[in-house]
Protein backbone atom coordinates (compact mmCIF):
# COMPACT_ATOMS: atom_id res chain seq x y z
CA UNK A 1 0.00 0.00 0.00
CA UNK A 2 1.32 3.40 -0.92
CA UNK A 3 1.68 5.83 1.94
CA UNK A 4 0.36 9.26 1.25
CA UNK A 5 2.94 11.94 1.68
CA UNK A 6 1.62 14.58 3.94
CA UNK A 7 2.62 18.07 3.11
CA UNK A 8 3.92 20.09 6.02
CA UNK A 9 1.84 23.12 6.58
CA UNK A 10 3.72 26.37 6.82
CA UNK A 11 3.43 28.48 9.95
CA UNK A 12 0.62 30.97 9.70
CA UNK A 13 1.93 34.26 8.44
CA UNK A 14 0.81 37.61 9.61
CA UNK A 15 -1.03 39.40 6.84
CA UNK A 16 1.19 41.97 5.17
CA UNK A 17 -1.22 44.78 5.87
CA UNK A 18 -1.46 43.87 9.54
CA UNK A 19 2.35 43.58 9.88
CA UNK A 20 2.79 46.96 8.24
CA UNK A 21 0.35 48.47 10.72
CA UNK A 22 2.24 46.83 13.60
CA UNK A 23 5.59 48.21 12.43
CA UNK A 24 4.00 51.57 11.89
CA UNK A 25 2.81 51.59 15.49
CA UNK A 26 6.29 51.01 16.88
CA UNK A 27 7.99 54.04 18.39
CA UNK A 28 11.27 55.08 16.79
CA UNK A 29 13.39 56.50 19.61
CA UNK A 30 16.96 56.34 18.29
CA UNK A 31 16.84 59.74 16.49
CA UNK A 32 16.03 61.33 19.85
CA UNK A 33 19.25 59.89 21.30
CA UNK A 34 21.23 61.64 18.56
CA UNK A 35 19.46 64.92 19.33
CA UNK A 36 20.06 64.35 23.06
CA UNK A 37 23.79 63.80 22.51
CA UNK A 38 23.99 66.96 20.39
CA UNK A 39 22.13 69.05 22.99
CA UNK A 40 24.35 67.67 25.78
CA UNK A 41 27.52 68.61 23.86
CA UNK A 42 26.12 72.11 23.29
CA UNK A 43 25.24 72.37 26.99
CA UNK A 44 28.84 71.53 27.92
CA UNK A 45 30.30 73.79 25.23
CA UNK A 46 28.30 76.82 26.37
CA UNK A 47 28.91 76.41 30.11
CA UNK A 48 30.58 79.82 30.18
CA UNK A 49 27.49 81.48 28.64
CA UNK A 50 24.85 81.46 31.37
CA UNK A 51 21.75 81.95 29.19
CA UNK A 52 22.69 79.41 26.51
CA UNK A 53 23.79 76.78 29.04
CA UNK A 54 20.44 77.19 30.81
CA UNK A 55 18.49 76.84 27.54
CA UNK A 56 20.38 73.73 26.41
CA UNK A 57 20.26 72.26 29.93
CA UNK A 58 16.47 72.59 30.09
CA UNK A 59 16.21 71.06 26.61
CA UNK A 60 18.35 68.08 27.71
CA UNK A 61 16.21 67.59 30.82
CA UNK A 62 12.90 67.52 28.96
CA UNK A 63 14.25 65.34 26.14
CA UNK A 64 15.55 62.85 28.72
CA UNK A 65 12.08 62.71 30.29
CA UNK A 66 10.48 62.18 26.86
CA UNK A 67 12.94 59.41 25.92
CA UNK A 68 12.42 57.57 29.22
CA UNK A 69 8.65 57.77 28.78
CA UNK A 70 8.79 56.58 25.17
CA UNK A 71 11.15 53.72 26.02
CA UNK A 72 8.80 52.59 28.78
CA UNK A 73 5.72 52.71 26.55
CA UNK A 74 7.53 50.98 23.66
CA UNK A 75 8.94 48.27 25.93
CA UNK A 76 5.56 47.72 27.55
CA UNK A 77 3.91 47.26 24.15
CA UNK A 78 6.52 44.71 23.04
CA UNK A 79 6.91 42.77 26.28
CA UNK A 80 3.94 43.69 28.41
CA UNK A 81 3.80 45.97 31.43
CA UNK A 82 4.39 43.18 33.93
CA UNK A 83 7.66 42.05 32.33
CA UNK A 84 8.74 45.66 31.88
CA UNK A 85 8.21 46.43 35.57
CA UNK A 86 10.13 43.29 36.57
CA UNK A 87 13.07 44.41 34.41
CA UNK A 88 12.98 47.89 35.96
CA UNK A 89 13.00 46.49 39.51
CA UNK A 90 15.83 44.11 38.53
CA UNK A 91 17.88 47.04 37.22
CA UNK A 92 17.25 49.00 40.44
CA UNK A 93 18.32 45.96 42.49
CA UNK A 94 21.56 45.64 40.50
CA UNK A 95 22.37 49.35 40.97
CA UNK A 96 21.62 49.07 44.71
CA UNK A 97 23.89 46.03 45.00
CA UNK A 98 26.73 47.82 43.20
CA UNK A 99 26.25 50.86 45.46
CA UNK A 100 26.34 48.63 48.55
CA UNK A 101 29.57 46.99 47.40
CA UNK A 102 31.15 50.37 46.67
CA UNK A 103 30.02 51.71 50.06
CA UNK A 104 31.60 48.74 51.81
CA UNK A 105 34.84 49.04 49.87
CA UNK A 106 35.11 52.85 50.20
CA UNK A 107 33.99 52.91 53.87
CA UNK A 108 31.31 55.54 53.31
CA UNK A 109 27.58 55.63 52.61
CA UNK A 110 28.23 58.02 49.69
CA UNK A 111 31.09 56.55 47.63
CA UNK A 112 30.18 58.43 44.45
CA UNK A 113 29.20 62.09 44.18
CA UNK A 114 29.24 65.04 41.79
CA UNK A 115 30.99 68.41 41.88
CA UNK A 116 28.05 70.88 41.81
CA UNK A 117 29.89 74.20 41.41
CA UNK A 118 33.01 75.87 40.00
CA UNK A 119 34.56 76.64 43.41
CA UNK A 120 37.35 74.05 42.93
CA UNK A 121 38.60 75.23 39.53
CA UNK A 122 41.00 74.46 37.98
CA UNK A 123 41.55 71.18 39.86
CA UNK A 124 37.93 69.99 39.85
CA UNK A 125 35.26 71.08 37.38
CA UNK A 126 31.52 71.34 37.74
CA UNK A 127 29.99 68.08 36.55
CA UNK A 128 32.97 65.91 37.49
CA UNK A 129 31.98 62.55 38.94
CA UNK A 130 34.05 62.00 42.10
CA UNK A 131 34.89 58.88 44.09
CA UNK A 132 34.89 59.40 47.84
CA UNK A 133 36.69 57.32 50.48
CA UNK A 134 35.47 57.46 54.07
CA UNK A 135 37.60 58.85 56.90
CA UNK A 136 38.27 56.48 59.78
CA UNK A 137 41.25 58.35 61.25
CA UNK A 138 42.23 62.02 61.17
CA UNK A 139 45.65 61.02 59.78
CA UNK A 140 43.91 60.09 56.51
CA UNK A 141 43.31 63.79 55.83
CA UNK A 142 46.40 65.62 54.62
CA UNK A 143 46.45 69.10 56.16
CA UNK A 144 48.28 70.90 58.99
CA UNK A 145 46.76 70.33 62.45
CA UNK A 146 46.56 73.37 64.73
CA UNK A 147 45.73 72.97 68.41
CA UNK A 148 43.05 75.12 70.02
CA UNK A 149 41.32 75.07 73.40
CA UNK A 150 37.76 73.86 73.96
CA UNK A 151 36.80 77.44 74.75
CA UNK A 152 38.11 78.51 71.34
CA UNK A 153 36.22 75.64 69.71
CA UNK A 154 32.97 76.87 71.26
CA UNK A 155 33.63 80.32 69.77
CA UNK A 156 34.01 79.10 66.18
CA UNK A 157 30.91 76.91 66.60
CA UNK A 158 28.82 79.92 67.64
CA UNK A 159 26.48 81.35 65.01
CA UNK A 160 27.08 84.87 66.36
CA UNK A 161 30.77 84.81 65.46
CA UNK A 162 31.67 87.67 63.12
CA UNK A 163 32.52 86.58 59.58
CA UNK A 164 35.36 88.59 58.06
CA UNK A 165 35.94 88.74 54.31
CA UNK A 166 39.02 89.82 52.38
CA UNK A 167 37.89 92.74 50.22
CA UNK A 168 39.11 95.71 48.22
CA UNK A 169 37.77 99.03 49.49
CA UNK A 170 37.92 102.80 49.24
CA UNK A 171 36.13 105.76 50.74
CA UNK A 172 34.15 108.05 48.48
CA UNK A 173 33.65 110.94 50.82
CA UNK A 174 32.09 109.32 53.89
CA UNK A 175 30.75 106.33 51.93
CA UNK A 176 32.66 103.03 52.14
CA UNK A 177 32.76 101.24 48.76
CA UNK A 178 33.47 97.49 48.77
CA UNK A 179 34.59 95.28 45.87
CA UNK A 180 36.09 91.82 45.44
CA UNK A 181 38.03 93.05 42.41
CA UNK A 182 40.91 95.41 43.18
CA UNK A 183 40.18 98.59 41.24
CA UNK A 184 42.45 101.65 40.87
CA UNK A 185 42.57 103.55 44.14
CA UNK A 186 41.32 100.61 46.23
CA UNK A 187 43.09 99.11 49.26
CA UNK A 188 42.86 95.57 50.65
CA UNK A 189 41.50 94.71 54.08
CA UNK A 190 39.04 92.78 56.23
CA UNK A 191 35.36 93.60 56.11
CA UNK A 192 32.59 92.56 58.47
CA UNK A 193 29.42 92.22 56.42
CA UNK A 194 27.43 91.70 59.61
CA UNK A 195 28.71 94.97 61.06
CA UNK A 196 29.14 96.74 57.69
CA UNK A 197 32.57 97.97 58.75
CA UNK A 198 36.27 97.44 58.18
CA UNK A 199 38.22 95.48 60.79
CA UNK A 200 41.93 96.05 61.41
CA UNK A 201 44.13 92.95 61.52
CA UNK A 202 45.07 93.60 65.16
CA UNK A 203 41.38 93.92 66.07
CA UNK A 204 40.49 90.32 65.21
CA UNK A 205 39.14 88.51 68.25
CA UNK A 206 38.53 85.05 66.77
CA UNK A 207 40.82 82.04 67.27
CA UNK A 208 41.50 82.20 63.51
CA UNK A 209 43.08 85.46 62.32
CA UNK A 210 43.19 86.25 58.59
CA UNK A 211 45.75 88.04 56.44
CA UNK A 212 44.66 89.33 53.02
CA UNK A 213 46.51 90.06 49.80
CA UNK A 214 45.93 89.98 46.05
CA UNK A 215 45.60 87.09 43.59
CA UNK A 216 45.13 87.18 39.80
CA UNK A 217 42.02 85.71 38.20
CA UNK A 218 41.43 84.93 34.53
CA UNK A 219 37.96 85.41 33.05
CA UNK A 220 36.56 83.02 30.45
CA UNK A 221 37.10 85.68 27.75
CA UNK A 222 40.86 85.68 28.54
CA UNK A 223 41.08 88.99 30.41
CA UNK A 224 42.90 89.23 33.76
CA UNK A 225 42.05 91.01 37.00
CA UNK A 226 43.24 91.03 40.62
CA UNK A 227 40.97 90.17 43.52
CA UNK A 228 41.28 90.49 47.29
CA UNK A 229 42.38 87.04 48.49
CA UNK A 230 43.21 85.21 51.72
CA UNK A 231 47.00 84.73 51.88
CA UNK A 232 47.40 83.10 55.32
CA UNK A 233 45.79 82.36 58.68
CA UNK A 234 47.21 82.53 62.19
CA UNK A 235 46.02 80.32 65.04
CA UNK A 236 47.64 80.70 68.48
CA UNK A 237 50.72 82.37 66.96
CA UNK A 238 51.17 79.70 64.26
CA UNK A 239 50.81 81.03 60.70
CA UNK A 240 50.15 78.85 57.65
CA UNK A 241 49.31 79.42 54.00
CA UNK A 242 47.12 77.26 51.80
CA UNK A 243 48.64 74.13 50.27
CA UNK A 244 47.06 72.70 47.11
CA UNK A 245 48.48 69.29 48.01
CA UNK A 246 46.11 69.08 50.97
CA UNK A 247 43.17 66.65 50.85
CA UNK A 248 39.87 67.54 49.20
CA UNK A 249 36.90 66.44 51.29
CA UNK A 250 33.13 66.21 50.93
CA UNK A 251 31.27 67.46 53.98
CA UNK A 252 27.64 68.00 54.98
CA UNK A 253 26.40 71.50 55.67
CA UNK A 254 24.19 72.27 58.67
CA UNK A 255 21.25 74.63 59.24
CA UNK A 256 22.62 78.11 59.79
CA UNK A 257 25.39 77.74 57.21
CA UNK A 258 25.21 80.17 54.30
CA UNK A 259 25.81 77.18 51.99
CA UNK A 260 22.92 75.27 53.60
CA UNK A 261 20.59 78.24 53.27
CA UNK A 262 21.51 78.50 49.58
CA UNK A 263 20.45 74.88 49.08
CA UNK A 264 23.84 73.15 49.13
CA UNK A 265 23.51 70.02 51.26
CA UNK A 266 27.15 69.06 50.73
CA UNK A 267 30.36 70.88 49.79
CA UNK A 268 33.45 69.63 47.92
CA UNK A 269 36.39 71.77 49.11
CA UNK A 270 40.06 71.47 50.04
CA UNK A 271 41.13 71.35 53.69
CA UNK A 272 43.16 74.46 54.55
CA UNK A 273 43.86 73.36 58.13
CA UNK A 274 42.48 71.10 60.88
CA UNK A 275 41.69 72.56 64.31
CA UNK A 276 42.21 70.11 67.17
CA UNK A 277 40.35 70.85 70.41
CA UNK A 278 41.49 67.99 72.68
CA UNK A 279 40.62 65.32 70.11
CA UNK A 280 37.61 67.13 68.63
CA UNK A 281 38.54 68.00 65.05
CA UNK A 282 37.16 70.82 62.90
CA UNK A 283 37.91 71.32 59.20
CA UNK A 284 38.84 74.77 57.90
CA UNK A 285 37.97 74.41 54.22
CA UNK A 286 38.30 76.54 51.11
CA UNK A 287 37.50 76.23 47.43
CA UNK A 288 40.59 76.64 45.24
CA UNK A 289 38.64 79.17 43.15
CA UNK A 290 37.24 81.06 46.17
CA UNK A 291 38.94 84.12 47.70
CA UNK A 292 38.52 82.98 51.31
CA UNK A 293 37.76 80.17 53.73
CA UNK A 294 34.21 78.85 53.95
CA UNK A 295 34.29 80.10 57.54
CA UNK A 296 34.73 83.68 56.30
CA UNK A 297 31.29 83.59 54.68
CA UNK A 298 28.98 82.62 57.56
CA UNK A 299 29.68 78.87 57.49
CA UNK A 300 30.60 76.70 60.46
CA UNK A 301 33.92 74.80 60.35
CA UNK A 302 32.88 71.22 59.57
CA UNK A 303 33.39 68.82 62.52
CA UNK A 304 34.93 65.47 61.62
CA UNK A 305 31.53 63.82 62.08
CA UNK A 306 30.14 65.81 59.14
CA UNK A 307 32.89 64.72 56.77
CA UNK A 308 31.54 62.19 54.25
CA UNK A 309 35.02 61.36 52.98
CA UNK A 310 37.93 62.55 50.86
CA UNK A 311 38.11 62.64 47.06
CA UNK A 312 40.27 59.84 45.65
CA UNK A 313 39.32 59.87 41.95
CA UNK A 314 37.38 61.76 39.27
CA UNK A 315 35.66 61.16 35.94
CA UNK A 316 34.90 64.34 33.91
CA UNK A 317 31.47 65.32 32.52
CA UNK A 318 29.51 62.23 33.64
CA UNK A 319 28.17 64.03 36.71
CA UNK A 320 26.28 66.53 34.56
CA UNK A 321 23.57 63.91 34.06
CA UNK A 322 22.81 63.95 37.79
CA UNK A 323 22.93 67.75 37.93
CA UNK A 324 20.48 68.06 35.05
CA UNK A 325 18.07 65.42 36.36
CA UNK A 326 18.12 67.04 39.83
CA UNK A 327 17.27 70.43 38.32
CA UNK A 328 20.71 71.94 39.01
CA UNK A 329 20.95 73.24 35.45
CA UNK A 330 21.86 76.93 35.67
CA UNK A 331 25.50 77.99 35.73
CA UNK A 332 26.47 78.85 39.33
CA UNK A 333 28.27 82.02 40.32
CA UNK A 334 32.04 81.90 39.82
CA UNK A 335 32.11 79.76 36.66
CA UNK A 336 33.21 82.67 34.46
CA UNK A 337 36.69 82.98 36.00
CA UNK A 338 39.55 80.88 37.37
CA UNK A 339 41.96 81.89 40.13
CA UNK A 340 45.57 81.84 38.93
CA UNK A 341 47.65 79.85 41.41
CA UNK A 342 51.46 80.07 41.38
Amino acid sequence: MKKEKRKKSAAPRKPAAKQAMSNKGKLTVWPLYIILALLFVLYLFYQKVAFLSLVFGIAVFFLLVVIIALEFVSGAKDEGYKKMLIEIFAAIAIVAAIWLLLSTYMHTAYPVDVVPSCSMLPYLHRGDLIFVHGIENISQIKAPILNITKAQASIISNSNVESLECVAYRYSGSILEISQIIKPGYSIGLYSSAGSRLVQYNQQSQPVAYTCGARAIRYSNGTLANEAYLTSITVNNITISGDRNNSIIVYKTVPGDLFYNEGDSYIVHRVYAILNASGQYYMLTKGDNNPGLDMQYFNYPAPIGNVIGKVVGTVPYIGYIKLILSGNIAQPQGCNYTTQHP
